[in-house]
């Protein structure tokens, strides 16, 4: 059933407004709080993981970032149940709660040198308590506006609340580069980087104000006033095959691409600019934040442009879009962003000559197990190097090669002179790096993130029933975001780590957002418009 629209109407009453404003802010802010830690991977992983080699220390630190994702859908089923059991209003406070104390907590936490393994445990239950509460906070948020907006803008309301994450990245990135600037790189590696987790306090104390000048959605007090709450919104969203069917084409067919795509074009993009291209961190930054800044508003042209034309055909062009284009974006990226490194990659190129039978897979995240194979060995030396290299199957020993010169597979410092004399940088030269191009390269990777997930939560909104729709679009979410989204720089940098090709990690957004845009071609019907007072999602 389609509900009839009103004219096009392109400015905010006051209360439309208001409730746009008081669920944006504060799911910024929960944003803010959530993407600190993926902001300042790097720090972490010196602060908590010390005991591992560098390589396995940073895709550890990767790991506990994923944890918060990987508890996302959990979260999902305890706040969406109880959303859809008692209100909107009274979740969004909890969430609030826990997501704000979880990150005071990381700012106060002691490092590794001080507490031993006690540290990162208590890092990653920190991180999964944030999970959990980001889990039930997207949800809560979508469904909110998007019960109080107009239909035939739902598209427009919501996608200020799809701007809030990357608002919140923005926000943690300018305050750690103030934080940088002010208390200067040493002092920030040893103990300014908890300043930002810190100012989580303040945050917290607003967005709960926010949240208590709340009302409940109209939408759902008039379900509960017809006495139509469901008793089991666990068993009627996944225990009746109607409802199934469309979580998993929800997920398969929208948030899994959309997720990847998302991740591509913020996080892996930052970490790619600083772990490959050795960009430093402030720069690296601060692209970042250009490119956010120039791409931001195009959330709320596809969210608008969804209402004109369906959400469906944007979301998934973005992901066909980013299939197509991410392996030449990024080759650009790197001839942009460190010019040295890619004309070394093109005129001396390094190679591994080992036995395959030798070769281990190189991710050692308790740091017990021991690679002693002379393959292992090499791998470990071009990894910890970032060097892009090609692997050869050869019998004896391993051997590397760069350019012309072969080397030992344990001659660290032979290794070190040969790419320094083929032109590989240790980092890049700032004169160098083409930042308006760097920035245009960035700013399109963003514009992707706008295409997929300025419409996805009026999509969602709208293809479930009131009294399950919290429970129900929150599980594909944040199965898609937690799981697909959440894991994959952790997948990438293993995946580079052990192919030694530093643009093999893209495979994994590729295939997904790929894979996507079939089965939500396929099997997904476009739910614009649609009456969402009725319990009845067709």
């Amino acid at each position: 059933m389609t509900q009839a629209v009103s004219p096009k109407r392109w400015t905010l009453d006051r209360d439309e407004r208001r409730v746009i404003l008081a669920s944006s802010l504060g799911t910024v802010f929960e944003w803010y709080d959530f993407y600190l830690y993926g902001s300042l991977a790097a720090i972490i992983a010196k602060q908590f993981f010390s005991n591992l080699d560098p390589t396995s220390g940073f895709i550890f630190a990767l790991l506990a970032f994923a944890a918060g994702f990987i508890v996302r859908p959990f979260g999902a089923l305890v706040f969406g149940r109880l959303g859809d059991r008692v209100g909107r209003k009274h979740t969004f406070l909890i969430t609030i709660l826990i997501m704000g104390a979880s990150t005071f907590l990381v700012g106060v936490l002691p490092g590794y040198a001080s507490i031993g393994v006690a540290a990162p445990i208590a890092l990653v239950a920190l991180r999964m308590l944030q999970g959990l509460a980001l889990g039930g906070e997207y949800g809560g948020a979508a469904v909110y506006v998007a019960e109080h907006a107009p239909p035939d803008r739902r598209g427009a309301h919501t996608a200020w609340i799809q701007t809030t994450a990357t608002v919140g990245l923005l926000l943690s990135l300018l305050v750690i580069l103030g934080v940088r600037l002010l208390a200067g790189e040493q002092q920030f590696a040893l103990w300014a980087w908890r300043l930002p987790f810190l100012l989580s306090a303040v945050l917290l104390g607003l967005s709960v104000w926010l949240r208590l000048s709340m009302q409940e959605s109209p939408v759902f007090l008039r379900m509960q006033a017809r006495g139509e709450s469901s008793r089991n919104p666990l068993g009627e969203a996944f225990g009746q095959w109607r409802n199934l069917r469309l979580v998993l084409l929800s997920l398969l067919g929208l948030t899994a691409g959309q997720a990847v795509v998302w991740y591509t074009g913020q996080f892996y993009a930052l970490f790619f600019l600083t772990q490959t291209l050795k960009i430093d961190g402030t720069t690296a930054n601060l692209l970042i934040v250009a490119a956010l800044l120039l791409g931001t508003p195009f959330f709320i042209v596809f969210g608008a442009l969804s209402d004109r034309i369906g959400r469906k055909r944007i979301i998934l062009a973005g992901c066909v879009l980013a299939a197509l284009t991410y392996f030449p974006l990024f080759h650009a990226l790197t001839a942009a962003g460190n010019p040295a490194l890619s004309r070394a990659l093109s005129s001396a190129p390094v190679q591994l000559l080992a036995d395959p039978a030798e070769c281990s897979f190189q991710f050692n995240p308790t740091g017990t197990a021991k690679f002693t194979s002379s393959c292992d060995i090499a791998k470990q030396l071009l990894a910890n190097a970032s060097v892009n290299y090609q692997s050869i199957a050869a019998a004896g020993a391993a051997q590397i090669r760069v350019g012309e010169q072969t080397l030992r597979y344990d001659d660290s410092p032979g290794l070190a002179k040969a790419l320094q004399a083929a032109g590989y940088p240790k980092s890049a030269d700032p004169a160098e790096i083409h930042y308006v191009t760097v920035i245009a390269i960035l700013t399109l990777l963003v514009i992707y993130v706008t295409m997929v997930y300025g419409p996805i939560a009026a999509l969602l909104v709208e293809l479930f029933p009131t009294r399950i729709r919290y429970t129900a679009m929150s599980l594909p979410y944040h199965i898609g975001n937690g799981w697909f989204g959440g894991l994959l720089p952790t997948l990438s940098f293993a995946i580079v780590a052990q192919t030694g090709n530093i643009f093999s990690g893209l495979w994994y957004p590729v295939g997904v957002a790929a894979a996507t845009a079939v089965i939500g071609t396929l099997w997904l019907r476009e739910p614009a418009h649609r009456d969402i007072n009725t319990d009845n999602p067709t």
